[in-house]
């Protein structure tokens, strides 16, 4: 509904402008309540912003609904307007009494003009702080508030929100809030990404139009918790799904999440990939679904389920999951519907494009949403590219022709940094019409995504196109050093990051910043299918697979020993988990269970550190079951030393000691003592749990002698402190102190980060036996602090378990019994942890019970269950040693 004609000025202005957006905050609402009477509701209103926008020379872009867009060529007089308005609107008498609450937005940026109106990321910064505005608020960027802050109206003043990210903008943005005396001033936080836990990607370029189908998305996910966005390849489902997820994160209390399911090809890893999304860790013997359920059962969330086509055998899971949590909704993106009981599924269609045989006129052009995506992404390409009467035919023609597909219309964009819309045209006409035979199977609009992905590779040179293609074996991404090493530009005469920036410009490729490190690549999926077929085409497919799999094998297993030194390193596998998983699967595929059982073994701590240790125990029952894995070899040798670490920290004893036995066999065949050293180590530590000491002595006498006999300092040392606890576990605690301390100080030379965590707690466990209280709880507390800079939340729980007893025995039971509430809940989320016969606490929970009232104690144990473990390490490093006095 519009009401009124918007005034326009015979020309807009152009430079800097400050640009408003209002609408009336539950307008729904009002039309409910009031019924016929919110026409003249509507009409007043519009009555007293346009008046106000007038009386300030604004300019009145346009209206929708209860929705103004106005532009001014003054910031001080868009300041001046939007006061104006707010108190007139305060002050009105509304129909039946209502009150009408208005949310204002202003922002000051580049007036570009596309048609007659004003198109550029300046505009949709202004809507995205009116959006996070509340009824009655006006919130300004930084760039309008240093404009008008010197001459603000009488009974004006400006008060600071600090910095936020905005929907579907890459950076944060400072807010302001205009303080207008008389009215209200105090409003709920702002309606942005930072108000509710998400972790919704930055985007890095503004989202164009789909305001009927945002609209659409949110009503369906009112009325159903199942909804299916549908389409092919290229028509915007994900870029959708998230934007939607942006506008509708305030409504639910426990955020948004997005699971990019893209890489995943087993429906098995689904709950996996959602568990890891949302943060609830495995739990011990216990199936991974319950688990879930468990964690999300009384959550509001919603999670985004990106790219399911692949894996539709796992839609069953999902409905199992919405069973299980009723207040959990659930937005899939999928090329095919997952026909299941509750889904609602909602095609996602094209951009709305002109017909070229009947333009509209220039001004209007760019109010189809497909054309104003073009501009927009063409003059991101090239700043002064503009649409004029000789390019406006060509620009309708483009985006027809690609049938107003996102992807392939940012891809026809990007090509304005070269060339004009004609040229453009020229370009693509000829191609479409060259592959104009294209498989009749194959849906319309996705021949049309081919062919722009085709005539996007045309544009590159032959030595850039094999590139192109070779990246396509990557899964999930790859940094530039991979993609010189398995993507061999030299070869092709390439410099492997001047290539990948060609790509880039391309838009072909996508670059993405980590936190830490070199920028990482990726291609979007359909991109990636593409460059597949290209690589098969060319016969290169195997060869690129298996050099990919050498690479990320030779780099698991030189970053394997710093994986309990270096926090990055367990980052950078992190960030190539996806690609070891294909990997795995093609070493389980081809039947190379050497490579395979290399790189189990290479992450296999990774996969305890990061708690996947079920997804580590499936990989490892999968890789031994390979033809030729049951060879006695080297490989097999860290293949089942990998599934025992595994199955130890699951707390499957038995299998981890058989496993164990049977790399100690086989290192004594191959002659190995460096492997047989490890295993001695391994297998005298696990047959200490079953307690017996004759055994365990019996293997680290060897293991010992082995180290001294290559005067191997680390071995010895390692055997050393093995003998220390052993000491420890037999109540030999001086010999144990003097063993674990004299370790500690050689360990803290090497700089080995897990080993020193670990040092300090065992050096820590001899004190508490000791009653030295203060020495154990600052030993702890070093070791509690060194784990969780490490990332190792399983092992952490060692210490946690320790300053629990500790602070018990010096009367803060109630810490206590939180920290070691706390530890059940890790425990549980991880899928294991340390034998509690390793750490000899007695029975600190009966010490604690016996020293509070029932209620203390379970309050304490019900708050320790609820905390993450970043907040029992918090919790946990408030007893300083002062605190923990001796006894």
């Amino acid at each position: 509904m519009t009401t009124g004609q918007p005034r326009r000025a015979t020309t807009l202005p152009t430079g800097t402008v400050t640009f408003l957006f209002t609408d009336i905050e539950g307008s729904t609402r009002l039309v409910q309540d009031l019924g016929d009477q919110y026409g003249n509701l509507l009409a007043d209103h519009c009555r007293i912003l346009r008046d106000a926008i007038e009386r300030a020379d604004g300019i009145e872009l346009g209206t929708e609904g209860d929705s103004f867009f106005a532009v001014f060529p003054s910031a001080v007089d868009a300041v001046a307007a939007s006061a104006a308005a707010q108190r007139e609107l305060a002050g009105h008498g509304w129909p039946g009494d209502a009150e009408v609450r208005v949310r204002m937005g202003l922002h000051t940026g580049e007036g570009t003009l596309g048609g007659d109106n004003y198109i550029g990321l300046d505009v949709h910064r202004a809507a995205r702080i009116a959006n996070a505005a509340h009824g009655g608020q006006v919130v300004l960027s930084d760039a309008t508030r240093s404009l008008a802050e010197s001459s603000l109206p009488p009974g004006v003043a400006l008060r600071t929100l600090g910095a936020h990210r905005l929907k579907d903008l890459a950076n944060s943005e400072r807010l302001f809030q205009l303080d207008i005396a008389g009215l209200s001033i105090e409003f709920p936080a702002l309606r942005t990404l930072d108000a509710r836990p998400n972790n919704l990607p930055v985007q890095l370029t503004s989202f164009i139009g789909r305001e009927a189908e945002i609209a659409a998305v949110g009503e369906l996910l009112e009325l159903a918790r199942l909804v299916t966005l549908t389409g092919p390849g290229g028509t915007g489902k994900t870029r959708l799904a998230l934007q939607v997820a942006a506008e509708r994160l305030s409504r639910y209390a426990d955020g948004a999440f997005v699971v990019e399911l893209a890489p995943i090809s087993d429906p098995a890893l689904v709950l996996s990939a959602i568990a890891g999304a949302i943060g609830v860790r495995e739990a011990a013997n216990r199936p991974l679904a319950e688990t879930l359920k468990e964690s999300i059962h009384d959550r509001e969330l919603l999670l985004v389920l990106d790219n399911f086509e692949q894996i539709l055998g796992a839609a069953s899971r999902i409905t199992d999951l919405l069973t299980g949590a009723p207040r959990l909704r659930v937005l899939v993106t999928s090329r095919a519907v997952l026909h299941v009981h509750g889904e609602h599924e909602l095609p996602v269609p094209p951009l709305r494009i002109p017909d070229p045989a009947h333009l509209p006129r220039l001004e209007a052009l760019s109010q189809f949403e497909g054309v104003a995506l073009f501009l927009e992404r063409a003059m991101a390409a090239r700043p002064d590219f503009a649409v004029t009467p000789q390019s406006a035919p060509a620009i309708a023609e483009i985006v027809a022709r690609l049938d107003g597909l996102p992807l392939a219309i940012e891809l026809a964009a990007a090509k304005a940094k070269l060339l004009g819309a004609e040229a453009i045209l020229g370009r693509l006409g000829s191609r479409l019409a060259f592959l104009g035979g294209g498989a009749r199977d194959l849906p319309a609009r996705q021949q049309t995504l081919r062919q722009a992905i085709d005539w996007s590779y045309g544009l590159l040179t032959p030595p850039e196109q094999a590139f192109a293609r070779r990246l396509g074996v990557f899964v999930g991404g790859w940094t530039v050093e991979a993609a010189d090493s398995i993507g061999e530009p030299a070869e092709l005469g390439l410099d492997a990051f001047e290539a990948l920036a060609a790509l880039v410009d391309q838009s072909l490729v996508r670059r993405e910043e980590v936190e830490h490190g070199e920028p990482r690549f990726l291609m979007l999926e359909t991109i990636r299918e593409f460059s597949l077929e290209r690589l098969d085409a060319a016969g290169e497919t195997a060869d690129l697979r298996r050099r990919h799999a050498r690479h990320f094998v030779e780099l698991a297993e030189q970053a394997e020993p710093d994986l309990t030194r270096d926090p990055e390193a367990i980052n950078r596998v992190g960030h190539d988990h996806d690609n070891y998983r294909a990997v795995l699967s093609w070493a389980i595929e081809t039947e190379e269970a050497e490579l395979g059982l290399r790189l189990g073994f290479a992450l296999w701590r990774f996969w305890h550190q990061r708690a996947y240790l079920n997804e580590g125990r499936q990989w490892f029952e999968r890789l031994l079951a390979v033809p030729g894995a049951e060879v006695r070899t080297a490989a097999r040798a860290r293949g089942v030393t990998g599934a025992a670490g595994i199955a130890y920290w699951r707390n499957d004893y038995a299998a981890a000691e058989a496993w164990y036995a049977e790399a100690e066999s086989i290192y004594r065949e191959l002659g190995d003592r460096v492997g047989l050293a490890d295993a001695l180590y391994n297998a005298g530590t696990v047959a200490a749990i079953r307690g017996d000491m004759p055994a365990v002595f019996e293997k680290l006498g060897e293991g010992a002698a082995i180290g001294r006999e290559l005067g191997d300092d680390a071995i010895v040392e390692r055997f050393m402190v093995a003998d220390g606890y052993m000491a420890f576990m037999t109540d030999d605690l001086e010999r144990a102190r003097s063993l674990l301390e004299q370790g500690l100080e050689l360990t803290e030379r090497r700089g080995d980060r897990m080993a020193i965590a670990t040092g300090n707690h065992t050096v820590a466990q001899v004190a508490r036996l000791q009653g030295r209280l203060d020495d154990a709880a600052n030993h702890y507390l070093r070791s509690l602090t060194g784990l969780h800079e490490l990332g190792d939340v399983a092992s952490l729980t060692e210490p946690l378990q320790g300053l629990a007893a500790v602070a018990v025995a010096t009367g803060r039971a109630e810490l206590g019994v939180r920290l070691l509430g706390a530890n059940a809940a890790i425990r549980e989320r991880v899928g294991g942890g340390p034998p509690p016969e390793w750490l000899r606490l007695g029975d600190p929970l009966a010490d604690a019970r016996a020293m509070l009232d029932e209620a203390t104690y379970a309050r304490a144990w019900e708050r320790g269950l609820a905390m993450t473990a970043d907040e029992a390490v918090a919790d946990a490093m408030a007893m300083t040693p002062a605190e923990a006095p001796t006894s």
